[in-house]
């Protein structure tokens, strides 16, 4: 979803598709001398570019304090029925801001409050379809004897209450003559004899046929050839009018007597059908057979059932037209039989994947056309009519698009101007594009998204004004300092360039700000610092494509190898060292990178990529070099100390301190002491458990390891001690640290000077830091220069 339009603006002015090779042999000649001729120019453009932002499908309010604090308030008041649809519009706007653990949490928490068995099914296969790719989380649970199927099936059957529609028998007036005890049902050639007193007791109508004022009341023999029921069929209703109970019934025959039972309004033996039915939906074929059935017979035990066939499978059930169709064509009643009050959130749930999938599939569109139908609130609509507008300029159906977002921006959702204007500037309006976000701007509190959108429509010092604003409001839209950076190099200012875009990868590693800095390395022919981007780049995201999905990251950096001269195993780890020490971690990727293609210990080396991800702030990818780790383990007690990470990365604290333990009953490591430690002051909050956090970090020092790991075990012990008060101890720490390289430990060391009060050293420690960091910038600026 975060990348989820691209500019259609931007794609149509692209150059053809590059062809890699003969671009890296013959444009490079080109850029390294930055003439002035209008060549260079066009050669440096023809791959250093900046996409537009893009109209992205989510809920983005003006002000998201109140929208959050608001939501709080409402919780605390509601009615239990309201709580998972509050929960599921923080759920939007977490989405809005990117905060994933956030997202996960309102998930969850709609699950836990659900008001509705569907809202549980539809919350749950939400989660579950959230945590695809966590199966290995969940049988290391197992191993811990905790229940690895958090979300497992509902029994529909039981948890769905028994509701029988219409009037009893025997509301119905009486004949008071007498009748026969038996009646004769004749269907073809054959007669069920059947207790006339039981069949009438079925439904309102057979009561007023067998016990009422028409003529089969006095019949002994009653014609049902017509009725669409077979002998066998009716001799079962027969039966159940006196057991109440079906037993050992084929599927086909219960189809048969459900109908049947619906248009005779036999409640108590529909519903008897519905559930026995529902317990025997179990493959996706199954599934889409019965749904007609219980959608056309009001079958809820049976089609809820269904569902969570449906839901189980996301998103490859959406690959089935058969199951397309059905959720797209639901009327109201329809989805009411479906899912109940839950049909917003299905809704919801079934656009993300479909969008997630294909954002132009037409699956897409009817999938939100279903949202905006099953919206009930203000809040509902805005979203729903944002998302299928987003969807609708992406498809290039412009009049549509602007019609949602006018509906969109009539409730409140001021965000969806930026749509109007991106649908002004396509269809020729430049300047009232400029004026519509003019006037937004001077209308509410001004964000970042609106100056950023607002350049888009000016040029010159306007748009690098409205730029830096933008920059100002919100430091982390991407997009100002790309277009900045490309802009300074088109300029040919290469130092500016490339300090511009270290600003923002500074503290966000951002696929597409490492593409933009590895196209200007090239430019600059630092095929050295290419390298480490592009090595970056595939370490975040393996399959990634660069130049708008035209070339993989891995063919690239095939090409820039070329002119790289390798490192030996040594040379790695040197660089590794030098890297790691002055705060480069994108450099330190890169190295990692490298040496896990030469074939080492690749267990040891995906750990400590995971931890530099994690640094990086790259929660899933560092995951995936943790699970990578795991798969890789040389030995039992490294391959629980990666469990015992994984367990812990994902908020089994407990679990993850007992992998640690089973670790050190093999052998005492320093990676098992550190996680036991790491492990132990999450998981307990008195005081009293620092002492036992210092004996296992010291316990981790006086195992063998390299100093780069040692560096981060003495800085965290610098820190328990410094929360305890040990100032003295603190600092030895820190200066141990320091000595063996670890940048870092400045930073732990002018904190004990500041809780000295001696604020100049700490100043002094925080400028050495900053100088390590310029060093590094100095160092990039000599290889350009080279």
């Amino acid at each position: 979803m975060r990348t989820f339009f691209p500019s259609d603006s931007c794609k149509e002015s692209q150059l053809n598709a590059i062809n890699p090779q003969s671009w890296l042999q013959v444009e490079r000649g080109k850029l390294s001398k930055f003439s002035s001729s209008d060549n260079t120019s066009s050669s440096i453009e023809s791959f250093i570019k900046v996409p537009e932002p893009t109209i992205v499908p989510f809920f983005k309010p003006i002000d998201y304090v109140e929208v959050l604090a608001q939501i709080h308030e409402e919780l605390e008041s509601c009615s239990p029925q309201e709580r998972s649809n509050l929960y599921l519009l923080q759920f939007q706007i977490f989405k809005g801001l990117g905060e994933t653990k956030l997202m996960r949490r309102s998930l969850r928490s709609a699950w836990q409050k659900a008001g509705t068995v569907h809202e549980r099914l539809v919350f749950g296969a939400w989660l579950r379809y959230e945590k695809q790719g966590e199966e290995l989380i969940a049988d290391m649970l197992a191993t811990c004897n905790k229940c690895a199927q958090e979300f497992g099936p509902i029994d529909f059957v039981s948890q769905l209450p028994i509701e029988v529609n219409g009037s009893s028998p025997d509301a119905v007036v009486m004949s008071g003559g007498k009748r026969l005890k038996n009646v004769r049902f004749r269907i073809g050639d054959e007669k069920i004899v059947c207790d006339r007193q039981k069949i009438a007791s079925l439904s309102v109508p057979f009561h007023a046929m067998l016990d009422g004022y028409f003529t089969e009341s006095l019949c002994e023999d009653i014609d049902l050839s017509e009725n669409n029921i077979s002998p066998l069929g009716m001799r079962t209703i027969g039966e159940f009018s006196m057991t109440g109970s079906l037993i050992e019934v084929p599927p086909d025959l219960l189809l048969e007597i459900l109908v049947f039972a619906n248009k005779f309004c036999c409640e108590t033996l529909k519903d008897a059908c519905d559930r026995k039915l529902a317990s025997l939906v179990c493959t996706k074929d199954d599934a889409v057979e019965l749904m007609e059935y219980a959608i056309e017979e009001n079958s809820p035990v049976l089609a809820a059932s269904c569902l969570q066939v449906f839901l189980h499978e996301l998103p490859d059930c959406l690959n089935d037209n058969r199951v397309v169709e059905i959720f797209s064509h639901a009327d109201r009643q329809q989805r009411s039989i479906m899912v109940g009050q839950a049909s917003f959130s299905l809704y919801c749930l079934l656009s993300e994947v479909a969008m997630n999938i294909d954002p132009r599939s037409d699956k897409t569109v009817s999938f939100l056309e279903q949202l905006i139908k099953s919206a009930e609130t203000d809040r509902q609509r805005l979203l729903a009519f944002h998302q299928l507008g987003c969807v609708k300029l992406l498809r290039k159906e412009y009049d549509k698009a602007e019609s949602l977002f006018e509906a969109a921006v009539s409730l409140g959702h001021v965000y969806s101007i930026a749509g109007l204007a991106r649908l002004g500037y396509i269809k020729g309006h430049k300047f009232w594009s400029y004026e519509k976000l003019s006037s937004v701007i001077s209308s509410v509190n001004p964000l970042g998204w609106m100056y950023q959108e607002r350049s888009l429509y000016c040029e010159g010092d306007k748009r690098w004004e409205d730029l830096e604003k933008a920059t100002e409001l919100d430091p982390t839209l991407t997009y100002p300092y790309m277009y900045r950076a490309a802009s300074l190099m088109m300029k040919q200012n290469v130092q500016a360039a490339l300090a511009e875009i270290n600003r923002v990868l500074g503290f966000k590693l951002a696929l597409e700000c490492l593409e933009l800095r590895f196209c200007l390395y090239l430019a600059c022919e630092d095929y050295k610092a290419a390298i480490c981007d592009v090595q970056a780049i595939l370490t975040l995201s393996p399959d990634y494509r660069m130049f708008e999905g035209r070339v993989a990251a891995s063919q690239l950096r095939t090409l820039v190898r070329e002119h790289v001269d390798d490192w030996t195993t040594a040379d790695c780890w040197m660089q590794l060292y030098d890297r790691w020490s002055s705060v480069d971690d994108v450099g330190s990727l890169s190295v990692i990178y490298q040496m896990l293609e030469s074939g080492g210990a690749k267990g040891v080396l995906y750990f400590r990529q995971s931890l530099l991800l994690l640094r990086l702030n790259c929660p899933d990818a560092a995951m995936r070099s943790l699970e990578l780790a795991h798969q890789h383990a040389s030995s039992e007690h490294e391959r629980l100390v990666y469990e015992g990470w994984i367990l812990y990365d994902t908020g089994h604290c407990e679990e993850g301190l007992r992998k640690a333990e089973e670790s050190i009953k093999i052998k005492r490591s320093f990676e098992a002491f550190f996680l036991k430690a790491y492990a132990l002051a999450d998981s307990c909050f008195d005081l009293s458990c620092s002492s036992t956090v210092i004996s296992l970090l010291e316990n981790a020092l006086k195992c063998p390891s390299d100093n780069l790991r040692k560096g981060q075990a003495l800085n965290n012990l610098g820190s328990v001690y410094a929360d305890c008060g040990k100032l003295d101890l603190a600092a030895d720490c820190y200066i141990n640290a320091l000595k063996i390289r670890h940048t870092r430990a400045h930073q732990g060391l002018a904190r004990v000077h500041f809780l000295r009060n001696v604020k100049a050293a700490a100043y002094e420690e925080m400028t050495k830091l900053i100088g390590t960091a310029k060093n590094n910038a100095s160092a990039y600026e000599k290889s350009v220069n080279g």
